[in-house]
Parts: C-alpha cells; sequence; structure tokens
C-alpha cells in the first residue's frame, strides 16, 4: 500500500472538493487519461453470404464479411484506434476433432487480414490463436479420449500462428491457455523469419461465466462437449496468474492478457505492476451485454458507463483494452 510522505492537513485548511470545483480544474488534475489509442476493435468475422449479420446476444455486435471486417478497419483508422482483433465464426460444416480450418492459409481469417491491410495499413492486425471455432467439440486443443491434450496442441497452435502472421498479422494472441504454447509459436515465428510478430499473450484467462455470448457469436456455444475448467484458470486464484504471466514472458511474450475484464481489475493491477511489461485487459462479452440490457431498460446512462469502465481498466494498470465498445467509446472520446 503506498503511504503518503506527510500527513494531510486537516479540515478546513484542506477542503478537497476545490480540486472537485469545476470541469477544467477535473481535467487539469485527473489521474488517469482514456483516449482511443488505448483500444482495441474485437471484430466478429464470418464466413456466411451475408456483409453483416447481427448477434442477438450482443446488441450493436455484427458478424462480418472480409470486406465489411475492411470497413471498420477503415473506421477504426479514422477514429484513432490502433488495433482491431479478429475472432472467427465459420461454417460448422469445416470443423472437425483437430480443428483443421485453423491452418487453412486461404482460410477466414488469412482473408481478413489481407482485406484489412489493403484497406487501412495503419491498422494493426491481431488474430485469435486457439482451435474452438474451428473444432466439433468446441475446445481450444485437440482432444483425445475425452481429455484435452497438452502437447499435441501446441503443434496446431504454433502453425496457426504462423498461417496468421504469414498472411500479414502483426500481433498474434494465444488464448487456449495450452502450458508451453507461446514458445512453441516463438519458436515457429523465428524459424519462419517473423521475428517481428508480436505475441499477446492470454495469459491470465479465466474459466468465466462471462463468455456466453462470445460463444453465441463465433459458433462454438453448442459445439462445446464440458466445460474449460481443466486449462483454463480457476477464478478463486490469484498468485497462480502472476506464475503463468512469469511462464509467458519467459517464452517470449511481448504483451499480456488478463481476461474477463472489471471482475478482474485486482488481477490486472498485480499484473502490471510486477512485471511492467504492456498489460491489456477484455471487456468480455458478457459485461458488455450486461451493461447493452441495462442500458436497453434505461437503467444506465450509455455514454457515461461506457467511459467510466474504460477509465477502470487504465486506472488499474492496463496499457489497452479489448472492447466492443470501442468505436463508440473513440467518438465520445474525440468530441
Amino acid at each position: 500500500m503506498t503511504t503518503q510522505p506527510f500527513a494531510p492537513a486537516p479540515f478546513p485548511l484542506a477542503r478537497p472538493r476545490r480540486l472537485r470545483s469545476s470541469p477544467w480544474v477535473r481535467r487539469l488534475t485527473a489521474e488517469t487519461l482514456l483516449t482511443p489509442a488505448d483500444l482495441v476493435w474485437p471484430l466478429i468475422v464470418h464466413d456466411g453470404a451475408e456483409d453483416r449479420r447481427a448477434v442477438a446476444s450482443m446488441p450493436g455486435v455484427f458478424r462480418l464479411s472480409p470486406k465489411e471486417a475492411a470497413k471498420a478497419a477503415v473506421e477504426a483508422r479514422d477514429l484513432g484506434i490502433p488495433m482491431v482483433a479478429l475472432f472467427p465464426n465459420v461454417d460448422g460444416a469445416i470443423k472437425d476433432a483437430v480443428g483443421t480450418g485453423a491452418t487453412d492459409p486461404d482460410g477466414l481469417i488469412p482473408d481478413c487480414i489481407k482485406a484489412i491491410k489493403d484497406a487501412a495499413p495503419e491498422v494493426g492486425v491481431m488474430t485469435d490463436v486457439a482451435l474452438d471455432c474451428y473444432t466439433d467439440h468446441g475446445h481450444d486443443g485437440v482432444v483425445e479420449d475425452g481429455r484435452v491434450v497438452n502437447d499435441a496442441s501446441l503443434d496446431r497452435l504454433a502453425e496457426q500462428a504462423f498461417i496468421h502472421a504469414h498472411a500479414g498479422a502483426d500481433v498474434v494472441a494465444p488464448s487456449d491457455m495450452m502450458d508451453g504454447r507461446v514458445q512453441a509459436i516463438r519458436e515457429a515465428l523465428e524459424a519462419n523469419g517473423f521475428q517481428d510478430t508480436l505475441i499477446l499473450s492470454y495469459a491470465a484467462k479465466y474459466a468465466s461465466a462471462f463468455y456466453g455470448p462470445y460463444r453465441d457469436a463465433v459458433g462454438s456455444a453448442k459445439m462445446l462437449v464440458g466445460d474449460k475448467k481443466t486449462y483454463q484458470m480457476d477464478y478463486a486464484n490469484s498468485d497462480e496468474a502472476l506464475r503463468e504471466v512469469a511462464m509467458d514472458i519467459a517464452e517470449g511474450a511481448d504483451a499480456v492478457m488478463v481476461k474477463p475484464g472489471l471482475p478482474y481489475l485486482d488481477i490486472v493491477r498485480r499484473v502490471s505492476e510486477t512485471f511492467r511489461v504492456p498489460t491489456f485487459a477484455y471487456q468480455v462479452s458478457g459485461e458488455y451485454a450486461m451493461m447493452k440490457a441495462s442500458i436497453a431498460q434505461g437503467w444506465l446512462d450509455e455514454d457515461r458507463a461506457v467511459l467510466e469502465t474504460l477509465s477502470a481498466f487504465k486506472r488499474a494498470g492496463c496499457a489497452g483494452v479489448l472492447t466492443y465498445f470501442a468505436p463508440q467509446a473513440a467518438r465520445l472520446l474525440g468530441r
């Protein structure tokens, strides 16, 4: 705990409200500054016939074709958002036990990367490295005899990351939580000339109830057999997160992520203060959906709630935040 170097003056000599008395002084003395450059915009992309298809559980979010994803990247650039993150919804017919579609060089994600880089090369592109969107069992790794096997999954994940980097991804983000996957990915990137590709590791990803709407959006909810508690973290644990982060940094991660977001700001604070590396958090689909439901009922002021929650991430120590509110927040901040 930080201690003050001197005892505060007593009232009435000290009146803290003086520093809150006017908008100009509140701006002048703000300890946390949120800008569009702090935002990452997650895009759900799909291989369907429609350019845009609404996600029922996430009002305001759409599954986008590669062409529409490129338009979103142009919008991100114009709003000052530095990076978009891609998450796929693919045809169930291509899903199988080992997620073959995840390593298709002509697949959905490579197509989206190329479309975005043609339209807005200034915008960073982050890709999700995990198999769950491509498997018929909904798990992030390879399943054998009903068990998610760690080491057999590493080759698949490393190949997926290579495919993304080869297509032009700037950042690969392993979200699978397999042990050793950052090292496997880093070695694959180095061996193939992609030493400048960043790894943003989902280092502290918890087995959470807040992922439901996302799984609906990417089409893995009905596929999932069992749960992910054997590889995603127990929400009771905090010290474990530090061990996971330390391991990923040692294996070559350039930045780390905590997921979910608001319920885990204590983890964000511990990670950012302990390691002093760029620390991100994901304001996940369940957080977004809860807020949108309350906003729809008139129980929350949308603009104020969006900026307050995103500022909380920055105050806790985040270098950036993945949020479905990114374009809305950027417009509010640009006023």
